[in-house]
């Protein structure tokens, strides 16, 4: 019974990892008009890994 979890959650926290590598090196490339809103962002990023990334892409977009 464990081996049948253990794979989707492996498989998720690959992609958590995948994109929270790939906030902090978007974050270090683009250029905000504050230079303040990068270094929140990337703390943001930093502390909470996975809903911090996810907020920074929602944000990027609009």
């Amino acid at each position: 019974m464990m081996l049948t979890w253990s794979i989707p959650i492996l498989i998720l926290g690959f992609l958590s990892i995948i994109l929270w590598f790939w906030a902090i090196i978007d974050i270090n490339r683009s250029n905000f008009k504050e230079p303040k809103h990068k270094g929140l962002f990337l703390f943001m990023v930093l502390i909470t890994p996975i809903i911090g990334s996810i907020i920074y892409f929602q944000m990027k977009k609009g």
